[in-house]
């Protein structure tokens, strides 16, 4: 018997940006994984709440992670990654030949679907294991606010906040466009850095992006208190400062 594991990118938060095929592979799933946040508020977290306005909700299957940790390999988030994994084995073990993992973004990027897969794979190696693409933040932003992430010969990096403030400034200073993921509670610190490499004019800042709490703008034009207390899940564009149609080429 076939079994086939599928990491499933179902957007930034937006269901109208989920893939045709996305929601073809939702649809087709014996069972649909979604994860929620360990020890967090009820109800669907944005993945779930995405993947229900697209199939029934018989088939999904909510799996706790440590989400908001962010201390490295603690031992909370590798024993949610090892129940998780569990979970999934036991589902095929009772039958299920397709099973789906819905995450937001996409699924090889910054994805607790890579973790997942692993422990599945060392636990079941006989598993097959797919991903179907999903839009990302980054492009969700870049739309909504009317920016081009890279032109020419410009270099596009993207950039994790919990990889530190000081190797943002240096990124700042490296590349001609970056984008900052994961940066909510360090917004007032990434904004001082982005004034100090003087690319103000040419940032913008996104949260909660399709939703109806969304905020999406440039980083000038921020309110005290969005800057205060913006959302993990946050997203910073700075671009390159361009100069005439095809500058860059």
């Amino acid at each position: 018997m076939m079994r086939l594991l599928t990491g499933v990118g179902v957007g930034p938060g937006d269901p109208d940006l989920v893939t045709v095929k996305a929601v073809r592979v939702l649809q087709a799933a014996d069972v649909v994984f979604v994860p929620i946040l360990a020890d967090g508020p009820e109800g669907p977290g944005r993945a779930e709440a995405t993947v229900r306005v697209h199939i029934d909700g018989d088939t999904i299957r909510a799996v706790p992670f440590a989400l908001s940790d962010r201390g490295g390999r603690t031992a909370e988030r590798l024993n949610a990654w090892d129940e998780a994994a569990r979970a999934v084995v036991a589902a095929f073990d009772d039958g299920a030949e397709r099973i789906a993992f819905a995450t937001i973004g996409d699924p090889n990027i910054y994805s607790t679907f890579s973790y997942l897969a692993q422990t599945v794979r060392t636990l079941m190696p006989s598993v097959s294991v797919e991903t179907v693409p999903g839009i990302t933040a980054m492009q969700d932003l870049a739309s909504r606010s009317g920016t081009v992430l890279a032109e020419g010969r410009e270099v596009l990096a993207l950039f994790p906040m919990t990889a530190g403030l000081e190797a943002y400034e240096r990124a700042l200073e490296a590349f001609d466009t970056v984008v900052a993921y994961k940066g909510g509670r360090f917004l007032p610190e990434m904004l001082d850095a982005v004034e100090k490499a003087g690319r103000g004019g040419e940032t913008v800042f996104g949260a909660a992006l399709g939703l109806p709490e969304e905020v999406v703008g440039p980083v000038e034009d921020l309110a005290p208190d969005t800057i205060g207390a913006a959302p993990y899940l946050s997203t910073v564009i700075t671009t390159a400062r361009r100069r005439g149609r095809g500058g860059a080429l």
